[in-house]
């Protein structure tokens, strides 16, 4: 879609957005969760939670927040901790690369800013393991800047509320029409708003628009009841960036969390022979697996969740 293109969406929605402050807004204050990340400023406790928040329910993901800031309560003490340990935290949140990349996020600010956590979004995406909507979320959540980013919640509101359906609109305009949205001031409050709403009202399959607060307002909702459609559920389109990749036994990424979860459970510092590893891994396992073995052994080393040498695989100190 042209930068044209974009204007044009811009303006054409210039006359609704007093509205839609108001209405979401208000919708929020009464319905928003008592989430512990919603109820601080400090921008690591605020990184933990977006990091942890990818790709993972947050139901999930509470209990594993309030264990993992009880055992490293501080940047600095997440910059100090054995790798190991931080992905033993981690158990049972997946995607076990994330945790590598949080310390090492963690041990670059203590390093190259002295702790002190940068706060210029340009700064914060140069971080390993930091993109565009956690850049975005820290500056944000943690700084009250009026910055917008997208996630899967935020990037279906805005698609759904701004454009028409049959419009293929691509990221690009999307941020635009994100930015142009944003009320000066209360970009906190508004972008916790739009992610709320996509959590438990435009939801990806089944949004329940009856209840929705921006229902008379939305050119997705106009355009279904103008079909005559009567308000049935949306019909699944492409949404290539909604797509979550599932747990899938038998898959190299399942097998890639058995070998961490084998390592786990040794002592600190133990290790564990290929020929001990690979039966825990794969029951039916036998030595013509070890190819098999090696590869996924070595992409856990490139990604620095596991250390490799003569005494065997284990986690990283």
């Amino acid at each position: 879609m042209s930068i044209c293109r974009s204007i044009d969406l811009i303006n054409e929605n210039l006359l609704i957005f007093d509205e839609l402050h108001q209405a979401l807004l208000n919708w929020f204050s009464e319905a928003a969760r008592d989430l512990p990340w919603r109820r601080t400023r400090d921008p690591y406790r605020i990184l933990v939670a977006e990091v942890m928040l990818q790709q993972t329910q947050v139901d999930r993901v509470l209990p594993k927040y309030e264990a993992f800031l009880e055992r490293f309560p501080t940047l600095q003490a997440l910059a100090e901790a054995p790798t190991a340990d931080v992905i033993r935290m981690w158990s049972g949140l997946g995607y076990n690369r994330r945790a590598v990349n949080l310390q090492r996020a963690a041990r670059e600010i203590v390093a190259r800013y002295g702790g002190i956590f940068p706060q210029d979004v340009a700064i914060l995406v140069t971080l390993p393991g930091i993109g565009p909507y956690t850049a975005g979320a820290v500056a944000c959540f943690a700084f009250e800047q009026d910055v917008a980013f997208m996630d899967t919640n935020i990037r279906r509101v805005i698609r759904r509320v701004f454009t028409d359906p049959a419009d293929m609109v691509t990221e690009r305009p999307l941020l635009e029409l994100a930015r142009a949205a944003l009320p000066v001031g209360r970009g906190w409050a508004w972008n916790q708003a739009l992610m709320e709403l996509g959590s438990l009202i435009c939801t990806a399959e089944a949004p329940a628009c009856w209840r929705c607060p921006l229902r008379d307002l939305c050119r997705n909702y106009a355009a279904r009841r103008s079909s005559d459609e009567h308000l049935t559920p949306l019909q699944p389109r492409k949404r290539i960036a909604e797509r979550r990749e599932q747990p899938f036994i038998g898959s190299n990424r399942y097998f890639r969390g058995r070998i961490i979860e084998a390592l786990r459970a040794l002592p600190p510092g133990a290790a564990l022979a290929l020929n001990d590893l690979g039966p825990q891994v794969r029951p039916e396992y036998t030595p013509a697996d070890e190819a098999w073995l090696t590869a996924l052994i070595r992409g856990l080393e490139r990604d620095g969740l596991v250390v490799w040498n003569d005494a065997g695989v284990r986690l990283p100190e």
